[in-house]
This record gives structure tokens, sequence and C-alpha cells, in this order.
């Protein structure tokens, strides 16, 4: 049995559930969905819970699913790249708190604008550490889809206020704060590309809420807030949604490469914005729906791309002009 350890865990890295460019979008589609309600889930709760208790609370629901998620499909939970998988783990609670920290220190538009660099990140990290190539959809893709981020985000207010002529002035250590978290969040994403030939996802999903117990349960014992029962309702949708969006997220990750697959999660910001309008009235103005309209095209842009992939795979490849990996050892 020993011996054919290496073959089950290259299997299961390759038998989840998105293993062609079409389904793999629809699962980084299906995450963005599931973060985002998630995100309706940290709204309601309020201001009243410190930001590493609600970490907490998602942690510990999280790690219960991903027991019996692991349990019920007779997967080893300790994975073979331990190391790697605490990494993981370490940054992506690191990213986490670095997020909710910024939403609470700068307005909302500056926070999502500063977050939603982690695609751009993710792509330059992808390709100086794994190699993968850079092709031109993809960077058409990303570059829609910041575009579409910065006026869903009014970016007008990074630099202006909006209740006058006044020019906002950003604290800078909450701009750095939300600068690391985008890195952060790259990092972690990049980390799963590089887990996916050895690691069921399931365990990559597992180890996350693992290591966020331990990083976020001495803050919370620094100041503790007892949730009512209403909060806990919504904490526990808050460790539900992340459980979809982990797994989703996950399996499309080890489906696509990275760049590709952040491309394509621009759409949690129409998803944020669609929610706000139906369950807290905000409202949608013009700027709104023209960013729609290019996240929606970066998605489409990046479905293109992964059907293209998916014909590669039963039809001579054509070479892609695409930007080279970064240079190895010993090459000139």
């Amino acid at each position: 049995m020993a011996g054919d350890d290496g073959a089950m865990a290259h299997s299961a890295a390759n038998h989840h559930p998105c293993g062609n460019g079409t389904g793999a979008t629809l699962q980084m589609v299906a995450s963005a969905l599931s973060f985002s309600l998630m995100g309706v889930c940290v709204k309601q709760v309020g201001g009243r819970i410190p930001v590493a208790e609600v970490v907490l609370a998602r942690a510990l629901v999280s790690v219960a699913l991903s027991w019996w998620l692991l349990r019920r499909s007779g997967v080893e939970p300790w994975g073979r790249q331990r190391g790697l998988l605490v990494w993981r783990g370490v940054v992506g609670t690191l990213a986490l708190l670095c997020l909710y920290a910024a939403i609470s220190q700068l307005p909302l538009a500056a926070a999502t604008v500063l977050q939603y660099l982690y695609p751009t990140f993710t792509a330059l990290l992808a390709w100086l550490v794994l190699g993968e190539r850079v092709g031109k959809r993809v960077l058409a893709a990303v570059a829609v889809g910041w575009g579409g981020v910065l006026l869903v985000a009014h970016p007008g207010t990074l630099v202006a206020g909006s209740l006058g002529p006044a020019r906002l002035t950003l604290p800078l250590p909450a701009v750095l704060i939300a600068l690391a978290g985008a890195l952060l969040t790259a990092v972690a994403y990049v980390s799963v590309r590089k887990l996916r030939n050895s690691e069921h996802p399931l365990v990559i999903v597992f180890y996350f809420p693992l290591v966020a117990v331990p990083i976020s349960l001495p803050l919370v014992l620094l100041d503790p807030v007892w949730p009512t029962p209403v909060e806990l309702l919504w904490l526990l949708g808050v460790g539900v949604f992340t459980q979809l969006g982990q797994v989703t997220l996950t399996s499309g990750l080890m489906a696509l490469p990275a760049a590709r697959a952040t491309a394509i999660s621009y759409v949690q910001v129409v998803f944020a914005g669609l929610w706000g309008w139906l369950l807290f009235g905000e409202g949608i103005d013009g700027w709104t729906i023209a960013g729609a309209t290019l996240v929606l095209l970066a998605t489409l842009i990046s479905l293109s791309s992964s059907r293209a992939t998916d014909r590669s795979a039963t039809a001579p490849a054509r070479p892609e002009r695409s930007l080279p990996g970064p240079p190895q050892p010993g090459q000139d």
C-alpha cells in the first residue's frame, strides 16, 4: 500500500470535478458567488464582533466541515507536503485578517480596489515561481477585469471626498495593510497551484482553517465578545459559505493557470453589487453597471481561453505568443 501513495496523490489531484477548462471556470464563478454570500453574512454581523472572532468562527465551522468531507471521501487528511500546506494556511489566514482590517479602516471603495490587485500579483508570482506562461487573452482578461473593479469601486473616492471638495487622505498604515492582504492572497493562490500534483483538494482546504484556529484564537482571547443567537447564525453562514468557496476555489485553481483563474474571480464584484442592491438598499449607478459589464467581459475572455485549452488537448497545438517563463539556472 505504501508504494501506491504517490500514484494515489497524483490521481486525487487530477480527478477533481473540474477536469476541463470550462468546468474549472464554472468552479471559479461558484467560488466568487460563495464568497460574496460570505460577505453578506459578515456585513450582517456588523462592527460589534471583532475581526479575529469572525475569522475564528469561520475557521471552526470550516474545520468541522472539512473533516467530515475528508472522512466521507476516505482521504488521508494530513497530506504529503505538510510544510507547504501549513504555509498556505498561514498566508491565507494573514491575508484574511489584512482584508478585514483594511475594510474597517479604509473607505470600502479604496479597500476593494487595493484588494483586487491580487490577480495582478498572482499572475506575476505564478510566472516567477511556477514558470506559468501568461498568454495574451489572460493578460487582456486581467486588464479588463481590473478596469471593471475600478469603475464599480468608484475610484474617485481614492483621491477626493464624496461629500465635498476636500481631498481625502488615506492612512498609510491601512493602505499598506490592504496591499499586504492582496500580496498574501496571491501567495496563497500560487501555493495552491504548487500543491496541485501532490495533494487532494480537500486536504488543501482542510489545512487553511486548521492553521487559522491557533492564529486567531489568541487574538480573540485579548478582546472576546459573546455573540447573540442571531449573530451566531450569521457567523455559521460565514463558515458554511467560506467552505463552499474554498472547495470550489481550490478545485478551480488546481485545473486552471493561476492568472486565468484569478481573472475569472473578478465576477465576485458583480455579485457583491447585486447583494448590496437587493439586501442593503445600496444604489446601482451607471458606473457600477459599466464596471459590471467589464467584469463580465473579463470572465468571458477567460472562458474563451479555457475553451481554447480544451480544444488543444484533442487537436495539434498551435504556438501561442506569450510571455516566456523566467530564466532557469544555467540558461543565458
